[in-house]
């Protein structure tokens, strides 16, 4: 390998080691002296909860651990979102685990916290995933409660997922280990089965200083919801226990009984291993995202046997498509391109943009995908559209139509991967966020917003320039440059992948290694979910 291979790889791990230290932080939760006190009661932490859950040996993929990163700092920050979540298996059954955890705030809801919850209940309808919650919140975060209670994507939406899920056979289990107040009562009610620890556990719709300052009668935490009166009296919960480890062995019982459920049919052979060392990935992308690659490289590491089977190959080259499989499972990769190529005597740096010939073969390939029943994988790392007079006679606005069309319709499952920028438009074609990917994450370099740092900056200081001087101030060079440099530092603070997974607008920034299991994970949870809509293309320019 080259100097600028070795240069890369060493770029890319600098900035995954700090990826992997600020997660650490992250998985500390609210802190030691939180966590004592839990521990106090007999308590486990969230990550305990689910590392004794889930079955020895096998993989947790969490999700959403950076959301909520560095927001509300007035408020003491809200760790992961308040929320532990991810997919794991128990009994040997793929699901969904969401954990509240106790040390954040007595795991209050925060806005982030409703965000998370509802894209992890998202998933799991998607993928049909059973869903096991280890519930110990306080309810809502009553100095936010304006942006968490009553709007449509707020906390009330989770107990409706709640009755769609049963309504759609989705197995749900409630483990409740802790507080369960309010609103948030119903959670596990509306459960199939509910567990409860005795001592800990308590489930009512208001507590008792409430209860006392509403009604005036005195009542304590265990007569007005503990484990005894819900399982002896009430009949709310279904099992009570003395620990967590108890509690947790019941929900592995159950979940070791459930029906195989009917699959998608997504087509699986034996899994192989690149023959194309994995490990090399790193040294193809810079950590800047400025300088060329070949994409084909990485994807030769990822699919199995290194063997990708390219469409039109000669043709639209600003954009790969082409078969392979991962794991085993077949899937159709759609990746932009960012090599130099050969035209005669002239080379020519295909930049990540997307012209007309591109989006024009991409949604062909999108739709072959769609009638084969393949599942779609979308590596961006795309700066936008081509601009300018020549693309715009050439029709680019209709051949990127195609392919968002072609995008926002398709059925089969799609699994998207930030490896580099996701600029503008070329974010919605290539799969982000608002286009429903069942799975999307990004790699510690990826960068989102709707254009580039530098032309963003330009544009803005242009705007705010004009504003001053229509107000009868003077800008000279050395303010205009003072001026660029504080416009540019904010914008670029907002494209980092840690600004957009605070927000959720990934599931999780994972390390370029991970980017395979990630992918393969997705496909076997989306194989739980048959295909029930009906391939369509909508209307657009020929």
């Amino acid at each position: 390998m080259n100097l600028e291979f070795n240069k890369n790889e060493d770029g890319m791990r600098l900035i995954t080691s700090q990826m992997k230290q600020r997660k650490a932080v992250i998985e500390e939760g609210g802190g030691k002296k939180a966590l004592e006190k839990g521990r106090a009661k007999g308590k486990m932490s969230p990550r305990e909860r689910i590392e004794y859950l889930t079955d020895d040996g096998s993989d947790f993929l969490e999700l959403g651990a950076f959301a909520g990163y560095e927001m509300y700092p007035e408020h003491g920050g809200c760790p992961a979102g308040g929320t532990v979540a991810g997919i794991g298996y128990v009994s040997g059954r793929q699901c969904m685990i969401i954990a509240n955890d106790y040390t954040v705030k007595a795991g209050a809801w925060f806005p982030i916290t409703g965000k998370k919850n509802l894209r992890l209940q998202e998933i799991a309808m998607e993928n049909r995933l059973p869903v096991i919650y280890i519930v110990d919140s306080a309810g809502v975060y009553l100095p936010m409660q304006d942006e968490i209670f009553p709007d449509k994507e707020h906390f009330g939406r989770i107990f409706r997922n709640n009755a769609q899920m049963s309504a759609m056979g989705i197995t749900q289990i409630a483990a409740v280990t802790g507080s369960c107040v309010a609103g948030g009562a119903y959670l596990p009610i509306m459960s199939d089965e509910t567990l409860m620890v005795s001592g800990n556990a308590s489930i009512f719709l208001a507590g008792p200083y409430l209860v006392k300052a509403a009604i005036g009668e005195d009542a304590d935490q265990e007569t007005l919801g503990g484990a005894a009166t819900h399982t002896e009296i009430s009949g709310i919960a279904d099992y009570k226990f003395d620990t967590e480890q108890e509690c947790l062995d019941q929900v592995k019982r159950i979940m070791d009984k459930l029906g195989k459920p009917e699959d998608a049919g997504y087509d699986r052979v034996k899994p192989a291993l690149p023959t194309k060392d994995p490990k090399e990935i790193c040294g193809f992308v810079s950590a800047e995202n400025n300088k060329p690659y070949n994409v084909v490289e990485i994807i030769e590491r990822i699919v199995d046997n290194s063997q990708f089977d390219q469409f039109k190959e000669d043709y639209g080259k600003t954009i790969v498509c082409g078969y392979g499989r991962v794991d085993g499972w077949a899937v159709g990769i759609v990746a932009n391109q960012r090599t130099i190529v050969k035209s005669g005597k002239k080379e020519m740096q295909l930049g990540g943009v997307i012209y007309g010939d591109s989006a024009d073969k991409a949604a062909r390939f999108i739709q072959n995908c769609n009638q084969k029943k393949i599942p779609l994988v979308f590596l961006q790392d795309v700066t936008g559209f081509m601009v300018g007079t020549r693309s715009e006679h050439s029709g680019i606005t209709k051949d990127g139509a195609k392919m968002v069309n072609a995008v926002a319709n398709s059925v089969v499952p799609k699994i998207t991967i930030i490896i580099g920028n996701s600029f503008g438009a070329g974010n919605y074609a290539m799969c982000g966020k608002a286009y429903d990917p069942r799975f999307i994450y990004a790699w510690p370099n990826a960068k989102v917003a709707v254009m580039g740092g530098e032309q963003a900056a330009k544009t803005l200081l242009q705007i705010q320039v004009a504003s001053l001087k229509d107000k009868g101030e003077e800008i000279d060079p050395e303010k205009e440059k003072e001026l660029l440099k504080t416009i540019t530092d904010r914008y670029l603070s907002q494209t980092t992948p840690y600004y957009a997974a605070a927000r959720l607008w990934v599931d999780d920034i994972i390390d370029p290694l991970d980017t395979r299991k990630v992918i393969a994970e997705g496909i076997k949870a989306a194989n739980n979910a048959p295909i029930l809509k009906e391939w369509k293309a909508g209307v657009f320019q020929v």
